[in-house]
């Protein structure tokens, strides 16, 4: 292999893969350390790690012909705080992609339809940062310089044609402001938000949002502790939580098979409380009883109540399909411009 031959790898653990709670447990505490321990891989000459609060992603290049994956899981595993589970169950959690799919999930990232909200800003933003300070760094060279750099070019380009980060609103956004409708200043309330997936990300976001301090319960209070490492709030133990005796307005976001929150529970509760409750169930499928908002002085609403309320839901549909089109026909020109630096025609990143 010639000395500008090269492959550029991602590997990457993402909220699909694995629950938002233990995203931490894979998240390096510092990037830069991180990177160059990435780069003491026998041929790894660049390193550039996007980490949110829901992905890990290493970007590393690579001039040797074979790259043994297992190179990436010993770092990795030596720089973060991984449970044995999460060891042994490697294989179905890690993604590795090369070259071309590197572009091509590079781009769907920087354009907004790979995130836990589709469209946001944020995460552009963020491959930004992460880019500019791993050049500063010294661990991104004029390989990974190029493809970032121009990756946010095309995508920017990508989202101001499609429009697809215009008036997007989450689940989370829309059921924390119906809230706010229904009960007024929900800062002054005491809040609880049952549930440590995607959707209680959302929820917890946007709480953070508006500053708005907030409990966090899980059927564990592992997952419980380990959102809050990530998405805030403080947690507590579901078991002290059952009927709500303390809160004012509940957030219940789970994908449980069974009701979390029982008609008899909330009677029972109810009969001890002065002051009313508000239930908003965002769960798939429901958490909540449908009994439970025909007691008194309880207002329940639900996902599908709740998910009507965004009129710009088929709108960012059609638009992500937009997007997707545009990546592929950009995929091909960026592949050519890379492989261009790969055989010396460039001599630095544009």
């Amino acid at each position: 292999m010639s000395k500008n031959k090269f492959n550029i790898i991602n590997a990457r653990i993402t909220f699909k893969n694995v629950p938002i709670h233990k995203i931490t447990n894979y998240s390096f505490k510092d990037i830069s350390t991180a990177s160059e321990s990435f780069k003491k891989i026998n041929g790894v000459s660049e390193c550039i790690i996007i980490q949110t609060a829901s992905r890990v992603e290493i970007f590393l290049v690579s001039k040797s012909e074979l790259f043994a994956v297992e190179k990436i899981k010993d770092v990795w595993t030596s720089l973060t705080e991984l449970e044995q589970i999460d060891i042994d169950h490697w294989d179905q959690t890690l993604e590795v992609y090369m070259n071309t799919d590197v572009y091509r999930n590079l781009l769907r990232l920087a354009s907004g339809i790979d995130s836990v909200v589709i469209g946001k800003e944020e995460i552009l933003d963020e491959i930004k940062n992460m880019s500019s300070s791993a050049k500063q760094a010294g661990n991104s060279g004029k390989i990974l310089g190029k493809l970032f750099d121009s990756s946010i070019r095309i995508a920017t380009d990508i989202r101001n044609s499609t429009g697809i980060g215009i008036g997007i609103k989450s689940i989370g956004d829309i059921a924390v402001n119906l809230a706010e409708e229904k009960v007024g200043n929900i800062g002054s309330k005491k809040i609880l938000l049952i549930g440590t997936g995607e959707t209680a990300a959302m929820v917890a976001k946007c709480f953070n949002k508006q500053n708005h301090g907030f409990d966090v319960a899980s059927m564990s209070i592992e997952r419980a502790t380990g959102f809050s490492k990530i998405l805030g709030g403080t947690p507590v133990n579901f078991e002290d939580v059952i009927g709500f005796p303390k809160h004012d307005i509940v957030f219940v976001a789970t994908t449980a098979d069974y009701f979390l929150v029982s008609a008899k529970d909330m009677q029972k509760s109810m009969k001890k409380r002065k002051s009313g409750i508000m239930i908003l169930d965002l769960s798939d499928p429901r958490a909540v009883e449908l009994q439970v908002g025909m007691i008194p002085k309880i207002k329940a609403l639900f996902r599908d109540e709740i998910s009507e309320l965004d009129d710009e839901s088929g709108a960012r549909r059609k638009k992500t399909s937009t997007v997707e089109e545009a990546i592929s026909k950009e995929v091909p020109i960026l592949e050519e411009s890379m492989k261009q630096l790969k055989e010396g025609h460039i001599i630095t990143a544009n």
